[in-house]
């Protein structure tokens, strides 16, 4: 079995992983909690982390299944098949969801473009690509995940 992306429509990411569930299909939507402000007032709500993406648990045989659900509206695909997305990455997001500790990172005598791997936290063992240096933050990229870390200094 595979994880793979599902597509789904604006705003229905939780929606779809709702009735994924009811259907028995495994499926992974990461939420974080976001200070959002309307006119007259702040609240905080559960967003997912990627916007429009759910993460799957089938066979191949089974990949259809999930248009049952309203929402779905695609897979993702990657170089002509579907992305498929390892448990190792899908746990490293769990893991760095679930963590409540502050890390601290210590970069020291790095140049721009220098590949680097991280000692702990969340992606530990993870290697990054510094992208960014300024007096205040680092921007790290992580190619097995494909996504941008900013990190205080």
């Amino acid at each position: 079995m595979n994880w793979y992306v599902v597509y789904t429509k604006p705003k229905w990411e939780k929606k779809v992983a709702e009735q994924l569930q009811k259907m028995g299909v495994e499926c992974y939507c990461p939420l974080i909690i976001q200070m959002r402000q309307w006119s007259d007032r702040k609240k905080k709500v559960e967003v997912p982390l990627f916007n429009s993406y759910v993460f799957v648990h089938l066979t191949e045989a089974e990949r259809n299944v999930v248009f049952q659900s309203v929402g779905a509206v695609r897979y993702l695909f990657w170089l002509g098949k579907p992305a498929i997305v390892r448990d190792e990455e899908i746990d490293v997001i769990k893991k760095w969801l679930n963590t409540s500790d502050t890390v601290d990172l210590t970069v020291s005598s790095y140049q721009i473009g220098e590949t680097i791997q991280l000692e702990s936290g969340p992606f530990t063992a993870q290697k990054a690509t510094v992208q960014e240096m300024t007096n205040t933050h680092y921007v790290l990229v992580l190619e097995s995940l494909g996504c941008v870390l900013k990190m205080k200094r």
